[in-house]
C-alpha cells in the first residue's frame, strides 16, 4: 500500500522508541519531509533505522529531543514512558519552552496526568496519543490515534502526525485519550473472544468455515477482527502483529482503572485470565486470536 502525505511545513521531531510500532511511524514522518531524529534504547535499532530513512540517532532522549518542535515516543508501558521522559537524560530535559511531546504509548491516564502536569510545570506542551491499528497500520500509516490534551496542542500535533494516520482525533482532557484506547481493548477482548468460541463451534460441527465466516461477515456478526482475523484463526496461524502479553498488559491497565471508577468489567476480567491460560501455553508472543488455541486444547 503506498501513503500519500498531505503537504504539511517540514518539522523537526524526535520520535522515541523504534519498536514494531514506533520504526514505521518514525519512517511516514521522514517520507513526509520531516526531519527526525530517532532514539531507541538499543542503538542498533535506531541505526537501522537512519540507514533505511535518513535522518539523525541520538544516544539519549535528551539529545533526541534537543531543538526539537515536536518529540513523539512510542514505548512498552508506564515505567518505560518514564525513563524516557524525565530525569537528566529525559525528553523533558532536551526541549525548549513551548515544544510539544506526543505520547503514542498505550499507559495509564494516571501517567498522563502526571507527565502532563509536569511538561505543563517546564513550559512544555503534551498530548497522550494511543494509537489502534496494530503492526499492520502502522506500516501502512493508518492508524487510529485517540487525543487527550488541550486543544491548541492537540492542533499543532494532528497534521504532523496524519503522517502516519488516518484519523487523529481529540477526545477531551489530559488522560482521556488513554481512557479511550481502553474502551478499545475492552471491546476488542470480548470480540476475539465470541470469535474464537464461533469459529471453535463451526469447526467441531463439522462446517467449512472459511466458508461460513465469508458468508456471516456480510451480516451483523461482521467486524474487523472477523475480517482480519477469522480465517487465519481456522488456519491456526498466529503471528499477525499484536501479541498477547501485549493485550494483557493493556487490559490490566482497564482493570486498574475500573477499580477507580467502578465500572464493572465482568467479561474483560475473564478474557484477560483466558489470556494468562494462552501464556501459560506459551502463547506470549501469538497474536490476540490465539485465544481460540485453548479452546481447541480444551476439546
Amino acid at each position: 500500500m503506498t501513503k500519500t502525505y498531505d503537504a504539511v511545513t517540514p518539522h523537526k521531531v524526535a520520535f522515541l522508541g523504534m519498536g514494531v510500532m514506533g520504526y514505521p511511524m518514525a519512517g511516514h514522518l521522514a517520507r513526509a519531509g520531516h526531519h527526525v531524529t530517532v532514539y531507541n534504547r538499543s542503538a542498533a535499532k535506531a541505526k537501522a533505522w537512519v540507514a533505511e530513512y535518513g535522518g539523525a540517532s541520538a544516544a539519549t532522549p535528551r539529545e533526541a529531543a534537543a531543538g526539537a518542535q515536536i518529540v513523539f515516543a512510542c514505548v512498552g508501558n508506564d515505567d518505560d514512558l518514564r525513563s524516557v521522559v524525565l530525569g537528566p537524560d529525559g525528553a523533558f530535559a532536551g526541549m525548549a519552552k513551548g515544544a510539544l511531546f506526543v505520547d503514542h504509548t498505550t499507559a495509564s491516564a494516571e501517567v498522563a496526568r502526571e507527565l502532563y502536569a509536569t511538561a505543563k510545570a517546564a513550559g512544555v506542551d503534551f498530548v497522550d496519543a494511543p494509537v489502534s491499528g496494530g503492526q499492520a497500520g502502522a506500516v501502512n500509516g493508518l492508524l487510529t490515534v485517540m487525543c487527550g490534551g488541550e486543544p491548541a496542542a492537540f492542533e499543532r500535533a494532528m497534521p504532523v502526525g496524519m503522517a502516519f494516520s488516518r484519523a487523529f482525533t481529540l477526545i477531551g482532557a489530559p488522560g482521556a485519550g488513554q481512557l479511550a484506547k481502553m474502551v478499545n481493548q475492552i471491546c476488542i477482548a470480548g470480540l476475539v473472544q465470541g470469535l474464537s468460541e464461533g469459529v471453535n463451534f463451526g469447526l467441531a460441527a463439522g462446517l467449512d468455515m472459511k466458508l461460513v465466516l465469508d458468508v456471516i461477515g456480510k451480516g451483523a456478526a461482521q467486524s474487523w477482527q472477523m475480517d482480519n482475523r477469522g480465517k487465519t484463526m481456522v488456519d491456526d496461524k498466529f503471528d499477525f502483529g499484536f501479541a498477547v502479553d501485549w493485550m494483557r498488559k493493556d487490559l490490566g491497565l482497564c482493570l486498574d482503572e475500573a477499580k477507580r471508577n467502578g465500572a464493572p468489567l465482568p467479561a474483560t476480567a475473564l478474557v484477560d485470565q483466558f489470556y494468562g491460560d494462552v501464556q501459560r501455553m506459551g502463547g506470549n508472543r501469538w497474536d490476540t486470536s490465539s485465544l481460540i488455541r485453548r479452546l481447541r486444547k480444551a476439546g
